[in-house]
């Protein structure tokens, strides 16, 4: 069947390259900054692993969003290669200021190439979530829809993509800012887990606090009990960062206690996990649409 736009992201969305590959989506690869030294995203599993380890060994990474010149470069061949329309699913603007860049990008580009038509999508999600949109945009792809029939689902079901996040390594979160020095020195005594969501526009919200981990999962399942919708029809997603044991238990509890038709598991990649850092794993599936308030308990 003739494909009528290309699907794009970025490295962000914490998908395997491979699985990327697999679905025809074009990554631009994000780059951060690690020991002074300019890095690229590769999106392997393997490369995630040694990343998690400089920083358990002291190093500090660095983020930086994407420009407008960087979109315009990425863009520029595939509108030459292939002549269609591009939508692009970005991390949530209420994160970053990617999204913004995109949409300036996407008008600069029409001044070079009159023909390129780019649609930037504000996923409102992190990581793994607007990878989530992204397959499902190839999927609508390779069906034969139109981007217009495509961007109209997304932003009708977007909302439907919950998440919901939690650590006991507090120390990174304190490096990244996150946390505060007092806020991070008494969790760590005290062993409290945050507790965290999106709300409707993609901003992160601690929601709740809780002593020792597993208590934590349990009042995650206590949470999640009310908002999973036909779990036996989705394929949910944990990501991790370099937690596998932990985040394959996690996973096959929640496959176990909602029924979910199966349970993928990936890395955080270092968009994320240079603010996170080792230790946090995440759920993503469809659900109740969020709220703007995320989570009311």
């Amino acid at each position: 069947m003739e494909k009528k736009f290309v699907v794009c992201t970025d490295s962000g969305c914490d998908l395997p390259i491979e699985l990327l590959n697999e679905y025809g989506i074009i990554p631009i690869p994000l780059q951060y900054e690690l020991n002074g030294e300019l890095v690229t995203d590769t999106m392997k599993h393997e490369d995630c692993h040694i990343f998690y380890d400089k920083m358990r060994e002291g190093a500090a990474p660095k983020t930086s969003q994407l420009n407008v010149m960087q979109f315009v470069d990425f863009w520029t061949p595939i509108v030459k290669e292939y002549h269609l329309p591009i939508i692009h699913i970005c991390l949530g603007s209420g994160v970053s200021g990617t999204f913004n860049n995109g949409c300036q990008a996407a008008e600069l580009i029409k001044e070079d190439l009159p023909e390129a038509d780019v649609r930037m999508i504000d996923s409102t999600l992190c990581s793994t979530g607007y990878g989530m949109l992204a397959m499902e945009s190839a999927r609508m792809r390779d069906e034969g829809k139109t981007i217009e029939e495509c961007i109209e689902w997304i932003e009708e079901h977007k909302g439907n993509i919950n998440t919901w996040y939690t650590t006991d390594e507090l120390k990174y979160l304190y490096r990244s800012g996150r946390v505060s020095k007092l806020g991070a020195i008494i969790g760590e005594a005290l062993n409290i887990c945050p507790i965290l969501n999106l709300d409707l526009e993609g901003h992160l919200i601690v929601q709740e606090k809780v002593r020792g981990l597993k208590k934590t999962i349990r009042r995650i399942h206590e949470i999640m009990d009310g908002i999973v919708e036909d779990a036996e029809g989705q394929v949910a997603w944990v990501c991790h960062s370099d937690i596998p044991e932990a985040a394959q238990k996690f996973g096959e509890e929640m496959k176990e206690r909602y029924g979910f038709k199966d349970v993928k598991y990936t890395y955080i990649g270092p968009t994320i996990g240079s603010n996170c850092g080792p230790g946090l794993m995440a759920i993503f599936f469809w659900g109740k649409k969020r709220t703007m308030d995320g989570y009311k308990g």
